[in-house]
């Protein structure tokens, strides 16, 4: 059954979610950060930095910079792609699942508050 919200509606819920992050001192992640993030656990992988560039269309160097401080967090790992040393693979942690997961928990919570 598809969820019908009304933009106010929405804006509440994804303010509600950041309010809730806040509030639990979690990450403090941009909104760029956040959809890099969110590609990389929500996409099939295997995610690489040129892969994700593309996609996301900003530059690797833009890709790079928000690894580095995800990476910092252990929400994401990097490593030499053994097949073809030219690639840098982007992998999933425990740290990172566990936080994503939090984030669909917080959005399913905020989201039976709505008033209907």
């Amino acid at each position: 059954m598809p969820v019908t919200l009304r933009p106010g509606q929405a804006l509440g819920l994804w303010r509600s979610t950041l309010l809730a992050q806040v509030l639990a001192d979690a990450p403090d992640l941009t909104t760029r950060q956040m959809a890099i993030l969110l590609t990389i656990y929500l996409d099939p992988p295997p995610h690489t930095i040129r892969g994700l560039a593309a996609k996301l269309s900003v530059t690797k160097p833009v890709i790079t910079r928000a690894l580095d401080t995800m990476g910092e967090l252990k929400l994401v790992s990097r490593h030499r792609d053994e097949a073809d040393r030219r690639n840098v693979l982007v992998r999933r942690t425990v740290e990172g699942s566990l936080f994503v997961e939090g984030i669909g928990d917080i959005i399913i919570a905020k989201a039976r508050d709505l008033p209907t």
